[in-house]
């Protein structure tokens, strides 16, 4: 299992890196699927060898979730470092998010076929990073809906050369095997309701939070929401949009009171607080302690090495990604 690496000295300012849109996990293997019950429609080849499947875990009736690590895309772990889930209806099923390449998704894929021979009619992207859509590739099919924030396919657009470039790197060749950005086929500027026959999946776009394209996946039968990396749980939250606008949306997810909430990073699903208490005190702290060091004329070096490092034992990968969250904020403070 990766590990994250030491503590960089603070002397060193956190300017952002290569790495820094990479997020986390792995999962244990459970099931193995034949490659002659794996559906991969008219573009797809026959599997050569069997295709373990994604160990799932199902937290409310028909919901089930892959849980990852928290680390780094390495050979090792093939980019599945992020949570990716699917709910099944009596009709089709909807899969979240799809990991972080074309080898995981195809595990994923296989995971859903092991639940059931329900037809995978949509997937669904909470946001553009790749540890959560470098899977699209194992789903894509005529049949399916690649859904997604109305902004995602110009923000992944934009960085798909520098996404594709770093994560083959990490990775490395072998591993990144026909992995391959995959554009969403609709993007949602309002709330939809999809109906996977016997429940409704509410999805709604949200605001600019954790990115400028992030949108979420309620469950009406099981009131479980898939929050995406709107909340992280365990592995330091990364800034790539607001800070204040992803205060704002979590005030909006607590008023939805939902019973579960599935995290882009962490456990496989938290209860209401235990899921949003860590976030806002994270948020809170970095949002307080950068407008104190911007009032007391610290430079962005000077508040980088020194706020919210109180945090640290309480954040995995906090060395790689807690600085880049404060000079987001910087420069998104500095200007109220």
């Amino acid at each position: 299992m990766p590990h994250a690496k030491r503590h960089t000295p603070r002397s060193a300012i956190a300017e952002p890196t290569r790495r820094t849109f990479l997020h986390t996990g792995t999962g244990a293997v459970s099931m193995m699927i034949a490659p002659a019950f794996l559906d991969f429609g008219p573009s797809r080849t026959a599997q050569a060898t069997p295709i373990e499947a994604l160990e799932t875990k199902e937290v409310a009736p028909g919901v089930y979730v892959h849980t990852g690590d928290h680390a780094l895309y390495t050979p090792d772990n093939h980019g599945d470092i992020s949570n990716a889930g699917f709910i099944i209806g009596n009709n089709a099923v909807a899969v979240i998010d799809t990991s972080g390449s074309y080898h995981v998704g195809n595990r994923l894929r296989a995971a859903v076929l092991a639940r059931t021979d329900r037809p995978v009619r949509y997937v669904i992207n909470t946001h553009m990073h790749p540890d959560h859509v470098f899977g699209n590739a194992a789903f894509e099919d005529p049949a399916t809906a690649i859904l997604a924030h109305h902004k995602m396919a110009r923000g992944l657009s934009a960085r798909a050369e520098r996404y594709i470039s770093i994560n083959r790197e990490n990775m490395g060749a072998a591993a990144f095997e026909g992995t391959r950005i995959v554009l969403p086929t609709r993007g949602l500027a309002t709330s939809e309701t999809l109906d996977l026959g016997g429940r409704k999946l509410v999805l709604t776009p949200r605001t600019t939070a954790h990115t400028d394209n992030d949108l979420t996946v309620f469950d009406e039968k099981t009131a479980t929401l898939f929050a995406g990396d709107l909340v992280f749980s365990g592995h330091t939250p990364t800034l790539d949009g607001s800070i204040l606008g992803w205060s704002k949306v979590l005030a909006e997810l607590q008023a939805q009171k939902p019973a579960l909430i599935v995290p882009g990073h962490g456990p496989a699903a938290l209860a209401l607080d235990d899921a949003l208490t860590p976030m806002n005190t994270y948020l809170s702290a970095v949002i307080s302690g950068v407008r104190a060091a911007i009032e007391n004329g610290q430079t962005l070096r000077e508040a980088v090495e020194n706020v919210g490092w109180e945090q640290k034992d309480d954040w995995k990968l906090f060395s790689e990604y807690h600085g880049r969250n404060i000079s987001a904020a910087y420069a998104e403070l500095e200007w109220e």
